[in-house]
């Protein structure tokens, strides 16, 4: 078996694939729910959550296609059951919500797990000086941040 995977510690890079893995999930729950919300919001705030929730559907997934080709990337095995997703998911499953502020707010949770995640594996991937994860952490969590401010600016 390789002790080194490119260039770092194998037992480290299966530590941040599990990692990866349960983001991995959390995602596609969030990206789940985004869908949800997208077709059934209702209310004076359609026209502009609609659109909203498309984008940051359109995002979710390629960040899902990211974390994905990460793993690969390091050599391990994506998840891709929805079994999978439901047990590691820390993401609350969003059924049946059609108003504004209820689906502002399921967003705004669930953005606030994914980053406590994503700090978690930027802290893992620092320590096992995984460039690759790190920087991809990084770049999530600002935007992320950056959506937060602006969906409870819009809740205030």
């Amino acid at each position: 078996m390789e002790t080194k995977i490119l260039g770092l510690e194998r037992a480290k890079v299966d530590s941040l694939n599990d990692g990866l893995n349960e983001l991995l999930a959390n995602f596609q729950i969030y990206y789940q729910n985004l869908r949800g919300l997208h077709w059934n919001i209702k209310g004076q705030s359609f026209f502009e959550l609609h659109v909203k929730f498309e984008e940051l559907y359109t995002d979710a997934q390629e960040k899902i296609d990211m974390i994905a080709e990460r793993i690969l990337t390091l050599q391990g095995n994506p998840l891709h059951t929805f079994e999978d997703y439901l047990e590691l998911s820390k993401v609350v499953v969003g059924k049946n919500i059609s108003k504004d502020r209820d689906s502002v707010k399921l967003v705004v949770e669930s953005l606030i797990t994914l980053i406590e995640l994503e700090r978690e594996l930027l802290l893992e991937s620092a320590e096992a000086d995984d460039e690759g994860t790190n920087s991809m952490m990084s770049d999530f969590i600002s935007e992320q941040e950056k959506t937060v401010w602006m969906l409870k600016a819009w809740l205030s």
